[in-house]
Formats: structure tokens, sequence, C-alpha cells
């Protein structure tokens, strides 16, 4: 099911909108969301956003990857910046092989990590690449060093 679906306000029916994509979404559209690497591969949903109430940054999004029916699944904490929003499927891309996932630092769901511990932020941010969010110059609004300034680009899908 997609953030379209899930759309119960009927926030991104506008007529009016620009751009590739709604620039505010809701968090609860959100959850349950497919991503996909760009080789179109299923690497999960989304199974919480994770907010720093200190800066007012989207941090992760944990990723539910593997198992059945919930026996099995490994979680993931992604950087934010790390998804991008593929408008036209209507899901979140992350530029990760399927078979390199499997080795990403995650978490069993009942034994959820510390996600302010430094040396935990940076495994993670430095598994996907980015650099971690609490680096991000937030002294000017919109400005992310380096990363997209939404983390929410249109992806072309592939023909």
């Amino acid at each position: 099911m997609s953030y379209a679906d899930r759309d119960t306000y009927g926030i991104y029916k506008s007529s009016t909108q620009q751009g590739p994509g709604p620039s505010l979404m809701g968090a609860d559209t959100l959850i349950g969301n497919d991503v996909v690497n760009h080789e179109e591969e299923d690497l999960g949903d989304i199974k919480e956003i994770m907010l720093d109430m200190r800066s007012g940054q989207v941090a992760y999004a944990v990723l539910s990857f593997g198992g059945f029916l919930g026996i099995g699944e490994k979680l993931f904490a992604v950087p934010w910046q790390a998804l991008q929003l593929d408008t036209v499927n209507k899901r979140f891309v992350l530029n990760v092989d399927k078979d390199r996932l499997k080795t990403a630092p995650g978490f069993d769901p009942d034994a959820w990590p510390d996600m302010t511990d430094v040396s935990w932020i940076n495994e993670v941010h430095s598994f996907y690449g980015i650099a971690p969010y609490t680096e991000h110059d937030l002294s000017v609004p919109g400005a992310m060093s380096g990363a997209s300034t939404s983390g929410m680009d249109q992806v072309r899908p592939k023909h």
C-alpha cells in the first residue's frame, strides 16, 4: 500500500501542487511504504520514522527486511537522506544492493539500539555513505551538506 492509499485526509489530492511530489507528507502515511533499490529488488517496507526532537529533523526510517509474517524479521535504521521518493510508483528507493543490505547494521524488533549513541550513529551513516544528520548545517533552513534538501527527490522508473 502506498502513501496515496493511506491518505485519509486528502492531503495528496491537491491539483495545485508543483514539482515531482508532495513537499510535506504525513508520517503516518509513510509507514508501510515499500522500499526497493535501483534494480527494482524489494528491500522491505518502512516500519517507523524516527524524529530527532532536539533538531526537528527526520533522523531515520526503520526498514523491515526479511523474515516471514514478522518471524525472522530484521530491522535497519536507514538515514532519511539515503531514501528517495519515487513519486511515479509511490514508494521509496534505497541505493543499496539487496545482498549488501543483509550485512547492514540492524537489530532485532524486540531489542532496539540506543539511536543516540554516537558510535551507533557513525556506524549506520558510514554503511550508507551519508554524513550523520547531526553534521548537517541546521542554521540554514533546508541546508544539508551534500544531501538532497528534502530526501524526497523524484526517481525515474526504469524502462
